[in-house]
């Protein structure tokens, strides 16, 4: 059988993703006001080994961190030194061969605190800067309009996403944003990895333990999760409407999950996995909550209170593209064999024999990848786009000054060759940008040790270094893949 050559379009968007939590820094900058992520400390180096660390703290919590602050180190808040060094990223972008950039506004440098009714003009016009820095370098923004950077205030005093008041704090930011830079933002991204709010309720959801009934974590999440596809619905809403010439679309935490074995039980746990990815999509793409949802929530006591017209909010509203992350693949068996699991542990993650895992434990899975976007594009027939993916490994900094990263260049290739057979199979994808181009803060751990960039930062995770950025070898690989529209691998 002939293998069928395939290439990716001429007008395909290469380039890199970033959050602003997790490289601009500056926290205390020009009226920005506190998220949830600005309380989020290092973890340990000896907890690193125990899978996704993932706080979900209590209000008291909470405000014991912030009156010992100065003992604490919060990584978070201080990034890479974006905020002050865009422009010199940038340029190293620019050289990238970079046809986009994917970065999210923080919410709170624009509304401190999410309740006021004004919007803060510094923050605002640092992004006008940034935005213009990019365009000035034919750099495409992609702008995700929130990226677990919930004001710490709307968590604290109103319990997060939880409370359907969030939806219109919500939406008066992203009208705010949307007007001011319609003219400099053609794509759009309303929750990053919304579907993550199964997984950690507080950095995605804003919700604090003591806000939640023991033993209710699940209605409190669905419920919350309701409120963020009714705020995503009237954030395309009001994209459309602002910026008529725009795409917005959702995003989620990619996972393809397969069966242990062909025990029908174990396909069957495997496909009710699957389901906790799709109901997100669904309920965005075609406009209303799937039916095999109906089950999983009577038999975990789930009652989503919905208003009147949420149902016609969330029909009349739906996405432009589908978007998504992508890392690992995952392995689900009947309760017997994966054992208990633990209250909201929604997903299973049984180890895959057949695979390789990174530093960090995750399983290296492309050939994943090209199957879940078959499964995106067949369920959905819509644009979709690779908005992260990457390696987080530790890099060694030869005397010469050099990275010799070539692991992370396996890694990406291997991906990039099943994104391509997936076109070949049909699939209308529409760009990549690749997960922390520049080396940035971890979401999971805010270490610096686990580094995906194809520059390096010299910082460590006590937080000394001298900031300075070089390139790894990854960056010449990378530069060429972009240069050849993704033929020279």
């Amino acid at each position: 059988m002939n293998h069928i050559k395939t290439k990716f379009p001429e007008n395909f968007l290469w380039g890199g993703a970033t959050a602003a939590n997790q490289i601009e820094g500056a926290f205390d900058v020009a009226g920005k006001g506190l998220s949830v992520d600005d309380v989020i400390e290092r973890i340990n180096p000896e907890e690193r080994d125990k899978g996704l660390h993932l706080p979900f703290p209590s209000s008291t919590e909470i405000r014991e961190t912030l009156e010992t602050e100065e003992q604490r180190h919060f990584p978070k808040r201080y990034g890479i030194d974006f905020y002050h060094r865009y422009k010199e990223d940038i340029a190293l972008f620019k050289e990238l061969g970079f046809k986009a950039f994917r970065l999210s506004i923080a919410w709170t440098r624009i509304f401190p605190n999410g309740i006021e009714e004004k919007p803060n003009e510094a923050g605002l016009a640092y992004y006008d800067d940034l935005l213009d820095e990019l365009l000035r370098n034919d750099i495409q923004p992609i702008v995700t309009l929130s990226h677990y950077e919930m004001p710490l205030h709307l968590s604290m005093e109103f319990g997060g996403w939880a409370n359907r008041i969030v939806i219109d704090h919500f939406v008066r930011f992203a009208e705010t944003v949307l007007d001011r830079y319609k003219t400099k933002v053609k794509y759009w991204i309303t929750f990053n990895e919304i579907n993550s709010i199964l997984m950690s309720p507080f950095i995605s959801g804003g919700i604090l333990r003591d806000q939640v009934k023991e033993g209710n974590v699940l209605q409190a999440t669905f419920q919350a999760a309701h409120h963020q596809l009714l705020a995503s619905a009237r954030a395309v809403e009001a994209c459309h409407r602002i910026v008529p010439n725009g795409q917005i679309g959702c995003m989620v935490l990619g996972m393809i999950n397969y069966p242990n074995s062909p025990h029908p039980e174990d396909v069957l746990s495997a496909l009710q996995d699957q389901h906790k990815t799709f109901f997100f999509t669904d309920v965005q793409v075609r406009g209303h909550y799937p039916s095999y949802m109906n089950r999983f929530f009577a038999e975990h006591g789930i009652s989503v209170n919905k208003q009147p017209e949420d149902d016609a909010i969330l029909k009349n509203n739906l996405v432009d593209f589908v978007s998504l992350s992508y890392y690992m693949s995952t392995v689900a068996a009947r309760p017997e064999v994966s054992g208990e699991q633990a209250a909201g542990n929604i997903l299973t993650n049984m180890k895959n024999p057949y695979l390789k895992a990174s530093d960090w434990g995750w399983q290296i899975d492309p050939v994943g990848l090209r199957t879940l976007l078959n499964m995106f594009y067949e369920r959905y027939e819509m644009p979709l786009f690779i908005v992260e993916n990457g390696l987080g490994a530790f890099d060694k900094v030869e005397e010469d000054g050099r990275i010799h990263d070539q692991y992370r260049i396996d890694y990406l290739k291997q991906h990039i060759e099943q994104m391509k057979e997936a076109i070949g199979d049909g699939v209308d994808l529409i760009g990549y940008t690749a997960w922390g181009p520049i080396d940035l803060v971890s979401f999971s751990t805010s270490e610096m040790s686990k580094r995906y960039g194809f520059i390096y930062v010299d910082l460590d995770d006590e937080g000394y270094g001298t900031l300075e950025r070089s390139r790894k070898d990854s960056f010449y690989w990378y530069k060429e893949v972009i240069a050849s529209n993704g033929e020279n691998l």
